[in-house]
Order: structure tokens, then C-alpha cells, then sequence
């Protein structure tokens, strides 16, 4: 039988009477012993000797599936695992959102397959850089015209000729005038202006 208390004479030299060790060693760390307060001698079966009284990780903070103790109490991770992920960027108006969670650090997010097809220098205005590509297009060959234009009495509108891009320069005529003498009547007869023969 094992003693829990030894009194000699008027003195308590030993009580353990009023020790709390738990009696399965739960709150004895594993390789120590105690006596309990029958006596008995406690193996220690508690495998964890961190104080955790000031952990402030929460479940969201802790990957799914993992757990581990905050404040003295087991905590079961939920937070998502990602693993590696892949996005792509296809519209210069929308990013790409990244998801909440756990990721592996090997995903890539770049610009669609699509759209990276279009990032070719002859696409891209000469000298300006879009995403490391220096453009080269320099515009397409064009030609223009010079025209003499009539001036009529009526609205007329000119456009290119066949063949050409556009008009360069455009001479307009002098405003028709003439005066012709009325032997008649001795006045004048005065004509301003042309009528266009195509109205």
C-alpha cells in the first residue's frame, strides 16, 4: 500500500493528500513521474509542453484537414486548400480574383492564349512597348491626290479619285463673272457663277 501522508510526532513531514495530479497522467508531461494523492506513483502521459495562452490563430487561419491548439484548445483548420492554381487574364476591365485559401506557390496567372496572340510587334503602333513587345507597325502605305476644283452655284461634294487614298490638295477656281453689253438698252448683263453641268 502506498503512503499518501507521514506525521512525526506533532509535524506533517509529507501530504500528499491534497496533490490534483490527475490519477492517468494526462497533466504530467510523458517521461516524468509524480506520486498522486493516494500515493501512487504517476507516469506521465501528456505529450505537449507549449503554453498556448497566447496562440490567435483561428480555424480560417489553419489549413483543412490540420489542426492545432490555441489558448489551451484544439482548433480544426478549415481554411481551403488551393493547391496550385491557374488563371488567366483575357480583358484588360476585369482581374483576376484570388481566391481565399491555402495555394503551393506553383500557380501562374497570365494573359490568355488569346490574347497573347495579338501581342505581336506589327500589331503595336512603332516603338511603343506593351508588355515587353516593341511595336513596329508604322501605318499602311497610302496615296493622295491634288484636285482642281469648280466652284457652282449648287452644293457639290468631292471625294478621292479612283485609285487614290485621299485628297492632298484641292485648288479651288476663281468665282465665274462676266459682263456682256445690251447694245439694246445700253445696260449690262452680268452672269456670276457656273452651273454644274452634272446637277
Amino acid at each position: 500500500m502506498a503512503i499518501s501522508k507521514v506525521i512525526y510526532g506533532n509535524t506533517t513531514l509529507i501530504d500528499l493528500t491534497g496533490d490534483t495530479i490527475a490519477s492517468d497522467g494526462s497533466d504530467l508531461l510523458v517521461g516524468a513521474t509524480a506520486h498522486g494523492a493516494d500515493g501512487e506513483v504517476i507516469t506521465g502521459a501528456c505529450t505537449y509542453d507549449a503554453d498556448t495562452s497566447d496562440g490567435t490563430a483561428t480555424a480560417s487561419e489553419i489549413l483543412s484537414g490540420e489542426s492545432a491548439y490555441v489558448n489551451g484548445s484544439k482548433v480544426v483548420g478549415s481554411m481551403p486548400n488551393r493547391g496550385a492554381v491557374t488563371g488567366y487574364i483575357s480583358d484588360v476591365n476585369t482581374p483576376y480574383s484570388i481566391q481565399n485559401g491555402y495555394h503551393d506557390g506553383s500557380g501562374t496567372v497570365g494573359i490568355s492564349s488569346v490574347e497573347a496572340g495579338k501581342l505581336i510587334n506589327t500589331n503595336i503602333k512603332k516603338d511603343i512597348v506593351i508588355l515587353g513587345v516593341t511595336g513596329s507597325y508604322e501605318g499602311e502605305p497610302v496615296t493622295a491626290s491634288a484636285i482642281n476644283v469648280t466652284p457652282y452655284t449648287t452644293e457639290k461634294t468631292y471625294l478621292p479619285p479612283s485609285g487614290y487614298d485621299y485628297i492632298s490638295q484641292a485648288t479651288v477656281a476663281a468665282i465665274a463673272y462676266s459682263e456682256v453689253t445690251d447694245q439694246v438698252h445700253g445696260g449690262k448683263i452680268v452672269t456670276i457663277g457656273t452651273v454644274d453641268p452634272d446637277a
